[in-house]
């Protein structure tokens, strides 16, 4: 006698047994809730260790025309700037900086007129290469997007883009 099915003769039970079990797998995959993401991120800020901060922090101000905020305990070896809305450059003094050409690590900002930007950095006389390295260039990505890449006084990367946001 069948133990789940006992009405049913052994080899009917089983067979029911091997067709309802995959069945209520199924079900249960199908109509388990989809978890996802619990929680959303916002861009907060991007940090840059440099070893004169007076100079970085001016050349951000003067190039890129970031507004300086105070840090919220005004520490001294800190100096923070608002790129739009919340979104924050901190920068960090260190005596020791690692300085090494990696194009790879670098702040992007994007703006809607990079020609006005560009115009500005040659009026500023601030170079500006394309992302192989080519002086005064800039580079199409398949995207579509322009972007060129400038250096801070300690040879940060920073790329500059008209990618819409």
């Amino acid at each position: 006698m069948n133990k789940i099915f006992p009405d049913l003769p052994h080899s009917q039970g089983q067979k029911r047994h091997f067709v309802c079990l995959p069945l209520l797998i199924l079900f249960f995959a199908l109509t388990a809730p989809v978890r996802g993401q619990e929680f959303s991120f916002t861009y907060d800020h991007f940090a840059l260790e440099v070893h004169d901060l007076k100079s970085v922090g001016d050349y951000y101000v003067k190039v890129l025309q970031l507004r300086e905020i105070p840090h919220p305990s005004e520490p001294e070896g800190f100096r923070w700037f608002v790129i739009q809305g919340n979104t924050q450059l901190h920068l960090i003094r260190k005596d020791t900086v690692p300085e090494e050409n990696r194009k790879s690590e670098h702040l992007c900002l994007s703006t809607p007129d990079l020609k006005a930007f560009i115009a500005h950095l040659e009026k500023l006389q601030i170079p500006y290469w394309d992302w192989p390295g080519t002086p005064g260039a800039v580079t199409l990505r398949a995207d579509g997007v322009q972007q060129i890449y400038l250096k801070d006084p300690e040879n940060n990367w920073i790329e500059i883009n008209n990618a819409p946001h």
